[in-house]
């Protein structure tokens, strides 16, 4: 069940709600909202004491029974949309932010030239792998503590957030040291463990949608992130597997108004991995923000016919810059904007 508390209430006031929550058999997991406090109360509501009775209470609000699996990612949770701060960003707003950067990170001069050029062109994120699951233990795995390194280096000299991907529970402190973003990949998606230690490193979570993965389950693997105490969870849509062997992967860009329909949470949207082709890229990403998502996920590089990894998803420096020119009607004409709110 979901408890809403009364704004401005005192935390012993708060503390004694809880206490009942707990009294009745129930684990009680607290949302922090500006102006709002919302408990999600995990039990079975078919055997547990009813929490209806706390209605009674001065301090709150609104009691709400929830049906659906995943409580705390839902939108009867948490009926106003999310905003997640992200180092210098926050995610979720009327702006659509833009992710960009290389798919590995290879050397410095690679590295610091895309991430100034990104954000020239107004991107407000830095991504760049540092550590890379490949499909093949022979391509290239990535620089390690070295690529995290640079991209920190990369953020002091832009102002950019940097997002990266954690793959290992071993890695977590260190990674969770230098990126803004934690990224839990595709391969990763239902890593239970790994989510859990993410989650407890209080950095925002981009969780990608597992290449086979239902809505139903991306939304449960989610709530582990905030069944964990971390409220800044976004989601990240990357293409799912079909029988479709022209893309890479299908783009399910019906998964954008699903989550925004479903949960309170920002959604991303990767179309790099979405399509594998760096000639459909900017028409994935128009369609994306046409279907209400909060942040795009790119992949840019000085020289794609020389990356490391992924080379022919990636843009070239000045096809990025024009595609973020083509972008800014496509967002005014969705009501958002690329520009600070």
């Amino acid at each position: 069940m979901i408890v809403v508390l009364r704004p401005n209430i005192t935390r012993k006031q708060e503390t004694e709600v809880l206490r009942e929550i707990r009294k009745l058999g129930y684990t009680p997991h607290v949302i922090r909202g500006v102006e709002r406090v919302v408990i999600g109360c995990i039990g079975d509501e078919r055997t547990q004491h009813s929490l209806e009775t706390l209605i009674s209470w001065p301090q709150v609000e609104q009691v709400m029974p929830v049906q659906k699996r995943y409580k705390l990612v839902s939108r009867e949770a948490h009926p106003r949309d999310s905003v997640i701060p992200a180092g210098p960003v926050r995610i979720g707003g009327k702006r659509v932010h833009v992710m960009a950067g290389p798919c590995s990170v290879e050397n410095e001069k690679q590295l610091m030239t895309t991430a100034h050029a990104v954000r020239q062109a107004g991107a407000t994120v830095l991504r760049g792998g540092a550590f890379k699951p490949r499909t093949s233990p022979y391509e290239f795995q990535g620089l390690g503590e070295e690529g995290l390194k640079l991209l920190a280096k990369a953020r002091e000299e832009t102002g950019l957030a940097v997002v990266t991907e954690l793959l290992s529970e071993r890695h977590v402190d260190v990674v969770a040291e230098h990126a803004d973003i934690l990224q839990i990949g595709a391969r990763n998606a239902q890593n239970f463990q790994l989510l859990i230690a993410a989650a407890k490193t209080g950095k925002p979570i981009l969780l990608k949608r597992g290449m086979s993965m239902k809505i139903e389950e991306w939304l449960l693997a989610g709530e582990y992130v905030l069944a964990n105490g971390n409220p800044n969870l976004l989601f990240c849509e990357r293409g799912i597997r079909s029988f479709e062997t022209y893309t890479r992967n299908t783009l399910d860009l019906c998964a954008v108004p699903i989550i925004k329909e479903e949960s309170h949470l920002p959604i991303v949207v990767d179309p790099s991995h979405g399509s594998g082709r760096a000639s459909l890229v900017a028409a994935l990403c128009k369609g994306a923000v046409a279907m209400g998502a909060d942040a795009l996920l790119i992949e840019v590089h000085p020289n794609p016919a020389e990356a490391w990894s992924d080379g022919g998803q990636q843009l070239t420096l000045d096809r990025f810059a024009r595609l973020m020119k083509e972008l800014e009607p496509a967002a005014e004409a969705a009501g958002r904007t690329l520009k600070e709110d």
